[in-house]
């Protein structure tokens, strides 16, 4: 989706980018602290301020206490919803790349340790949180530590709502549950 729109791919997003990183750079703090001064993980910090998430009202005033350059026509465009999206080559930054292959590498592994624990379903990337830390390993030498945390969501399953050759639609099928009664006497109810 190219164009000029603030919130599409074009150049004008880039430069609302460009002057939220400007922001970043002028409070000389890092994502980890404005983080930590807005009540938000460091990752969620640096997607609003690349235009990957939405800034609620109620999150700005701590934001803009942490990062001061936040201008109100930023904080506005902040607020309007974003428009989600990568540039292909990002792929081929090294530490992105790493970072895909690790999570393709194991993801197989993952899914199956969802579906052990949980069940036949995904981890949200909606109802989602995440965070990159820094630690020292057993050996003294610094470590990467990225956390996932999203919502357990099960799949559904997809029934079809038909009796004696009379599809229902989903609400029928609703008000024949709430009615308590089995679909060959909702349709007799019905006719």
């Amino acid at each position: 989706m190219e164009g000029g729109s603030v919130n599409g791919g074009g150049g004008e997003r880039a430069g609302v980018v460009r002057r939220l990183m400007a922001a970043k750079a002028e409070s000389r703090k890092s994502f980890s602290e404005i983080g930590e001064e807005a009540g938000l993980t460091n990752v969620y910090v640096a997607q609003l301020l690349r235009r990957q998430a939405q800034l609620k009202p109620e999150t700005a005033p701590a934001l803009r206490a942490a990062v001061p350059g936040l201008t109100d026509d930023l904080v506005a465009l902040m607020m309007e919803p974003p428009f989600r999206s990568y540039h292909p080559d990002i792929v081929h930054e090294p530490a992105i790349y790493r970072l895909n292959e690790a999570v393709m590498h194991f993801g197989e592994s993952i899914k199956e340790i969802i579906n052990e624990e949980f069940g036949d379903g995904i981890m949200s990337a909606i109802d989602f949180y995440c965070s990159v830390d820094k630690v020292q390993g057993a050996d003294g030498k610094d470590r990467v530590v990225v956390t996932f945390d999203g919502k357990y969501l099960p799949y559904s399953e997809q029934q079809f709502y038909c009796c004696r050759h009379n599809a229902f639609s989903f609400r029928k099928y609703v008000k024949c549950r709430l009615l308590d009664l089995p679909l060959e006497e909702f349709v007799q109810f019905t006719s």
